[in-house]
């Protein structure tokens, strides 16, 4: 009896060591290790606030709370400059060959993805990151892309009010949410209407990922009121 007492109390001991002792270590990982990359996809053409609208949702949350949560960077074809919509210059931050790993890929949308769905390299590398993501937003025509690559066949998606007629050409099976600021198309692709709507999206990715609080904490300082719906 004494010995079955002495045995168990031994498990529990070392169990509680091993829980202590895990804690411990991930407390002092360095935040790097902690924070979710969140890749946005820019392409010449591409509409400003598509990109941009997202990346100041998950940086401000990363930047109100001690640097925590998002690593944010963007990522094009190759290194030339982009040229978005209305002539603004960008450089993406890394390019399809040299890049993180992505946890969370932002498809922006733009007259410019009429382009890219032509285009096999684009097509190839959204489809390899996809596949190793653990959510997928496109924002207004971004969802373009995911439509040519079958990915919202039978499934609910937006896009931006002018670009409906040419993805019900894309994916004839996609079932248009015209009535929606963003929708899951399944379980880890959302898609969202046009330009701002994108910003509500990436609110409501925060809001599920981290909590009510820490999303309206990130709208408060943007003065930002976003739709849950």
């Amino acid at each position: 009896m004494r010995d079955t007492r002495r045995d168990f109390l031994k498990q529990i001991t070392c169990s509680t060591a091993f829980i202590l002792a895990y804690k411990s270590m991930a407390s002092n990982l360095p935040i790097e290790d902690m924070r979710k990359n969140v890749a946005i996809f820019i392409f010449n053409d591409a509409e400003v606030l598509d990109f941009a609208g997202p990346f100041e949702v998950f940086s401000v949350t990363s930047q109100l709370n001690d640097g925590r949560f998002f690593n944010v960077f963007t990522i094009s074809k190759d290194k030339s400059p982009i040229r978005a919509v209305n002539g603004l210059s960008v450089n993406a931050d890394y390019d399809f060959n040299n890049h993180p790993p992505v946890d969370i890929l932002i498809i922006s949308g733009g007259q410019g993805s009429r382009q890219l769905i032509l285009d096999i390299d684009t097509l190839d590398w959204v489809k390899r990151v996809h596949s190793n993501t653990e959510l997928t937003l496109s924002i207004c025509s971004g969802a373009r892309l995911l439509g040519k690559l079958g990915l919202l066949n039978n499934r609910p998606y937006c896009t931006h009010h002018e670009v409906y007629g040419h993805l019900s050409e894309i994916a004839p099976t996609g079932l248009p949410q015209r009535e929606k600021r963003f929708v899951r198309s399944d379980d880890k692709i959302f898609t969202s209407g046009g330009i701002t709507a994108g910003i509500d999206l990436s609110f409501h990715i925060v809001e599920t990922l981290l909590g009510k609080e820490t999303a309206e904490k990130t709208s408060y300082y943007m003065e930002y009121e976003w739709h849950r719906i």
